[in-house]
């Protein structure tokens, strides 16, 4: 049986966790989508992509003070390391990803 892993287990790891905030009703937000999927092909198991949406998880989204989405945030062993708002490629978070995997 597969342990369920919570928010915290997972960004407190070892592998480096893209968090893309995001809401249902946000365009660019729907933008991300095909972009992490390109990241997500790029990357492979090196790093871990989360989608959070901010409506059904608003503590998450309060304790990282998003204020507008998407917001993109990279955790590496629970710290915070690359944070920005607003759609970007699926190379600059490939670099940003490499910069912190190591």
């Amino acid at each position: 049986m597969e342990t369920k892993r919570t928010f915290s287990d997972i960004i407190n790891g070892d592998l480096p966790v893209l968090v893309d905030f995001s809401a249902e009703w946000c365009g660019p937000c729907k933008m991300m989508k095909p972009v992490l999927e390109d990241l997500k092909a790029k990357v492979g198991n090196t790093a871990i992509i989360l989608k959070i949406d901010i409506d059904r998880n608003p503590k998450v989204a309060e304790a990282y003070k998003i204020q507008s989405v998407p917001t993109l945030l990279l955790f590496k062993k629970g710290q915070i390391k690359w944070r920005q708002s607003g759609v970007t490629t699926a190379t600059a978070l490939e670099n940003q990803i490499k910069i912190y995997s190591n």
